[in-house]
């Protein structure tokens, strides 16, 4: 994937986006933890992709935004589908393609006429931003070849420094209609406990294959702890993520800000 730097003119959308991609792929030393926090969701989403479809299998990336992992996984050999309601980010993803098979399919993705064509559906850091979660699964569910696969990331509602109110406790979702598809963190909804997914994987008609929790106090700089991203080697923060992998249960969703779930249509 090409690193570009766009023009002073270019449109805002690109602006925003690409001070994400300076961010989060290249690394800000002011705020190491968002990169740290980015790198260890890539390594997961694909780790997960990779354990259940090989290429040339077909993903979709829904609300794929600056294409960063339609472009990875292009890399990798998959055919990948790169959807976003913003048909104007297209020409900046064309910028950093570099290589491998990527269709672009703007727009409002269940309108698109898409039909179980998808051996893999890829959903990072999207379901909290939407007012029916529940409902969003069941259409998700929809474009997916039965024994294909759905790979989810969403924050951690159980983590110790999130504190927005749990989907099942909200009497009328459609309340928050208005705020949904916001693309920045301000517009997140709801944050899903780890009890919630099972009831919601099993109303879309999935299965949950995997489930596991990333990304620690640490590995994120919260409590204060950014300015140890910028002596400690990276080595011993990763040592730090795999230690708090394994501690129990409990512990893991207190102390780590995401979670995946690998979910399987079955055939």
């Amino acid at each position: 994937m090409k690193k570009v730097t766009i023009p002073a003119n270019a449109p805002v959308s690109w602006q925003e986006v690409n001070y994400y991609d300076q961010l989060e792929i290249y690394g800000d030393r002011r705020i190491l933890g968002h990169t740290y926090a980015y790198n260890n969701r890539r390594k997961v989403v694909i780790d997960l992709i990779q354990k259940v479809a090989a290429p040339p299998a077909k993903i979709l990336d829904v609300a794929a935004s600056q294409g960063n992992y339609t472009l990875w996984l292009a890399e990798l050999g998959y055919e990948v589908t790169w959807n976003d309601l913003r048909a104007d980010l297209i020409d900046y993803v064309k910028l950093k393609h570099e290589k491998g098979i990527v269709h672009y399919a703007p727009g409002n993705l269940f309108e698109l006429g898409f039909d179980a064509c998808f051996d893999v559906v890829v959903i990072t850091e999207i379901i909290e931003h939407v007012a029916h979660p529940d409902e969003f699964l069941q259409k998700i569910s929809q474009l997916v070849k039965p024994g294909g696969y759905i790979v989810m990331t969403t924050p951690n509602g159980e983590y110790i420094r999130h504190n927005l109110p749990k989907f099942s406790d909200c009497p009328d979702p459609s309340q928050y209609e208005e705020l949904q598809f916001n693309p920045n963190s301000d517009g997140h909804i709801f944050l899903l406990h780890s009890d919630e997914i099972p009831p919601l994987v099993e109303q879309a008609g999935l299965k949950i294959v995997e489930f596991c929790l990333f990304t620690n106090s640490l590995t994120n700089g919260h409590i204060k702890l950014e300015f140890l991203l910028k002596i400690l080697p990276k080595s011993m923060v990763d040592a730090t993520e795999s230690f708090t992998q394994s501690l129990p249960a409990p512990l893991q969703r207190k102390l780590h800000k995401g979670m995946a779930v690998l979910m399987t249509r079955p055939a």
